[in-house]
């Protein structure tokens, strides 16, 4: 059986216009939200990625009606929801395959007093625990099995009610699954040291547009007075902000001048600024991103002359989905930086792929390396090269598009998880890139 590559013909400036897809990371959570209601819910500017489409055919076998409505735009109702089907065979396969089915655990709690699901897949980027979210649910009056044989989760809550979480890691998915649940819970509940990323505010935003009462949105403090129903809405989705952190990083390695449209910069947070510190010129116009075509980059020190450290934290803090790219960007610059990966421990180790096409990195350990830019004095060179997780998967993709000669990336398909057609809208700026069959 055949699997698909991208080939790639580096080393050429880009130009012209790429519109962002909507986030992904919003997606999975707002889409899980319509288990919520029996009522109508229509939402806009969805991304045409593996992931979504995995989420939306698992409600699709629970039993929501949904209706493909537009381009990017699709109506959910969840009036007859089988909840029987989670025990069967293909539930538990089709879940497992995806991060984001962990979401469905929250609304199926609060609205139908159980839950069951598989441990859930998605990238390979180290440990990433549920606890967080089951401590969160068993302090609500849940009661939590897991079967290590079967490895699935089983949540019981005949009676949920509100209470006091205080979070024992500030996790994004973990904020949204117990949110969910408490917006139907009697009671008020108060989630601290909770996740307050702009898609877990868009997430707050619709769950208020369906009747929920939430205090603290955009805060780490978040209080949720239950209600006895949630009604439909309408909800339009966010730009993906690591798409438009990636596409900046695309423009600084190929030396292009691209406009990013509809990017809303001001939900950006420090991704604009920690781009600049590495010597990136980005211009805001209006609710666009414009970087000029940019020879060469200098990485700013600290006020004492020392060297550039760029590290991941919670929002606000840098996304560490961006941290692969960042590192890219950082090879053909001038000057130093210390890439420090705090929050995934094997993130880094797509590096030994940058460090065959010449780039000088020393990876000090799972967490860090040590980046020494080229200045663009020795342009990278083309390698075949796999992909290890979404993320990396880009940033390789970058990189081979700056690189001299030819790149074949496989394993894709992590990467068509999370960018949609990817391929087709980088041709449209000038990319020599093809998807090609490979045996």
């Amino acid at each position: 059986m055949g699997y698909q590559a991208f080939e790639v013909k580096g080393g050429k400036k880009l130009n012209g216009t790429i519109i962002p897809q909507g986030a992904k990371n919003e997606a999975l959570q707002v889409i899980s939200a319509v288990l919520l209601t029996k009522e109508e819910v229509t939402i806009s500017n969805i991304p045409d990625i593996l992931d979504v489409n995995r989420l939306i055919e698992l409600l699709k076998g629970l039993g929501v009606k949904t209706q493909k409505v537009g381009e990017d735009t699709w109506r959910f109702k969840a009036d007859k929801v089988d909840l029987e089907y989670t025990k069967t065979k293909k539930y538990q396969n089709d879940a497992s395959k995806i991060r984001g089915s962990v979401m469905l655990m929250g609304p199926m709690l609060a609205r139908f007093g159980k839950a069951f699901l598989p441990k859930p897949g998605g990238d390979k980027i180290g440990r990433r625990r549920m606890d967080t979210h089951f401590l969160g649910f068993q302090k609500m009056g849940a009661d939590f099995r897991y079967d290590p044989e079967e490895k699935t989760y089983l949540l019981d809550a005949t009676g949920l009610k509100g209470g006091y979480i205080l979070m024992d890691e500030i996790s994004v998915t973990g904020t949204a699954n117990i949110l969910m649940a408490a917006s139907l819970c009697p009671g008020t509940t108060t989630i601290y040291n909770a996740a307050c990323e702009p898609y877990l505010q868009q997430l707050c935003a619709m769950l208020i547009g369906m009747g929920a009462k939430i205090e603290g949105v955009g805060s780490n403090l978040l209080r949720v007075t239950g209600v006895g129903r949630l009604g439909g809405t309408n909800h339009r989705i966010l730009p993906d902000m690591i798409e438009i952190g990636s596409f900046i990083g695309l423009a600084a390695m190929t030396g292009s001048e691209l406009t990013i449209k509809d990017a809303k910069p001001d939900k950006l947070g420090v991704i604009i600024p920690t781009f600049e510190k590495l010597g990136l010129t980005i211009e805001i116009k209006g609710e666009d991103i414009f970087i000029p075509e940019q020879d060469q980059y200098k990485i700013q020190t600290f006020i004492d002359g020392s060297i550039m450290t760029i590290y991941d934290s919670p929002w606000p803090g840098f996304t560490p989905d961006l941290m692969s790219i960042i590192l890219v960007v950082a090879t053909q610059a001038n000057g130093s930086i210390l890439i420090h990966q705090k929050m995934f421990e094997s993130r880094l180790f797509f590096v030994d792929k940058l460090i065959d096409m010449g780039a000088q990195i020393i990876l000090c350990d799972p967490h860090r390396a040590t980046v020494i830019g080229l200045n663009k004095q020795f342009p990278l060179r083309g390698i075949e090269m796999s992909s290890p997780d979404i993320r990396a998967g880009v940033a390789l993709l970058i990189a081979a598009l700056s690189a001299k000669g030819k790149s074949v990336i496989y394993n894709i398909n992590q990467i068509d998880r999370g960018y949609q057609n990817i391929d087709g809208r980088l041709q449209q700026l000038g990319a020599q890139i093809k998807r090609i069959n490979v045996e």
